[in-house]
């Protein structure tokens, strides 16, 4: 891959920080080469940020990354390398960033991540380029607000990539999404989905034909998936002898059932089965899907794009540990969407610059062509010192004048703890006569 290439987009990115470009732009680079920080001042150490330490912070207090049109540089970059006809695969779900000792953050919430913790959560859609590996490279990584949930951000989204994409676009999401109100929210998007379904869900087939009298049926035969003795005759069926990884696996379709819920929105559920049992003898728990969309794909080899959503997941832990998304603590939430912003940049550069790397691996590190962002991020040093940065020099400004004189210092206001309510439809209660 050429250097141009990255050097370009380096440029167009630079051009899209608005203000503090020069800071911002050295602390990311910063960042992408210095693999353990304790706090968000140490990026000043490193040889690549030529400013003084309290540029670090001023960067994401002056900074303001355009995201929609970060977001169009990403898709520019995407269709260079995807055919225009074929689906490209995205994957959405939601992580949280832990804050529980932040009492002056505004705008906390409850948060489930491996438990409940108090902090913020943040929404990603990442395009998944390879059809194996960890890449993921985010288009949008947006925090949840409090009046917002999950879905809802996930679908917004969703709707802003589909409107700005060439090509048709497939998303991939985890079994949160896999309900009604996913299926309600993404009605109006030219997407596919490809949702997993929890083991206990249940789903309706459609209703008989009316029959004249009263109102009409909007259900016809329930399906507890859960309860094999419900379950209505299968659409297709098909047997994989030997897949690479799970053996023989056997795939079943329903067509045209659809959630209590969202009666009009019809869903094909998909059910995958590996036959060999598990080393204790007990056979390996069943894979529950749900496809809608216009489009179709061949039963083969639809089921198993669902394996590529779990490339999110791995980007997640590599923002997390190695891009330090979760190291500062930062005091108000547009200072956490900023520093979150330049996660997505990151990570593109990285992309970008895998074929660039000289390979910087330690000894009991095994030679590998596919590599990893982890390991394209430890050779990522000698490419920004060959490419430059499009960042200009810094000028002196000499010595802060500091607190002024007299000025009273106040503490900082504390927030409360924002919890999201859920409503329930209240059950009808019939008095006995």
């Amino acid at each position: 891959m050429n250097s141009e290439r990255l050097k370009e987009f380096r440029q167009a990115a630079y051009e899209l920080l608005v203000k503090a470009k020069d800071a911002t732009f050295e602390l990311m680079d910063a960042v992408m080469t210095t693999r353990n920080a304790a706090c968000l001042a140490e990026f000043s150490l490193n040889p690549l940020f030529h400013r003084q330490w309290p540029s670090v912070y001023e960067a994401l207090q002056d900074c303001r990354p355009d995201r929609k049109k970060l977001m169009l540089l990403y898709l520019e970059q995407l269709q260079e390398e995807a055919s225009s006809t074929e689906h490209v695969l995205v994957a959405i779900d939601h992580t949280a960033w832990g804050r529980p000792d932040a009492k002056t953050l505004q705008d906390r919430t409850h948060e489930y991540h491996k438990g409940v913790i108090i902090g913020q959560g943040y929404s990603t859609i990442a395009w998944i380029p390879e059809a194996e590996g960890s890449w993921a490279l985010p288009l949008l990584h947006e925090r949840i607000s409090s009046w917002s949930s999950p879905i809802e951000k996930a679908a917004s989204q969703l709707k802003l990539v589909c409107e700005q994409s060439v090509n048709p676009v497939l998303a991939v999401l985890d079994r949160e999404y896999g309900n009604a109100n996913w299926v309600l929210a993404q009605a109006d998007i030219q997407a596919d989905c490809l949702m997993r379904v929890r083991k206990n869900a249940c789903l309706w087939s459609a209703p008989p034909a009316y029959s004249g009298r009263g109102r009409p049926r909007k259900h016809g035969q329930k399906m507890r998936l859960n309860d094999p003795t419900t379950w209505l005759q299968a659409d297709t069926v098909i047997e994989i002898d030997e897949h690479p990884g799970l053996g023989q696996v056997r795939v079943s379709q329903w067509l045209d059932l659809h959630f209590y819920r969202a009666p009009e929105q019809g869903v094909n559920l998909i059910l995958v089965e590996r036959m060999k049992p598990m080393s204790n003898g007990q056979p390996f728990p069943p894979l529950w899907l749900a496809w809608v969309g216009e489009r179709t794909l061949p039963l083969e080899t639809v089921w198993f794009k669902y394996l590529r959503r779990f490339g999110v997941d791995h980007w997640y832990r590599f923002a997390k540990q190695r891009l330090h998304w979760t190291l500062p603590n930062l005091r108000t939430p547009e200072q956490s969407e900023r520093w979150s912003d330049l996660m997505p940049l990151m990570s593109w550069q990285l992309w970008l610059a895998r074929d660039l790397v000289l390979e910087n691996r330690l000894p009991w590190q095994s030679a590998t062509i596919n590599l990893t962002p982890g390991r394209v991020a430890q050779s990522m040093l000698s490419v920004l010192v060959d490419i430059g940065t499009p960042a200009t020099a810094p000028k002196h400004r000499g010595k802060s004048p500091g607190w002024e004189k007299g000025k009273v210092r106040t503490k900082a206001p504390c927030y409360p703890t924002v919890k999201k309510r859920v409503s329930r439809r209240k059950k009808s209660s019939r008095l006995a006569v």
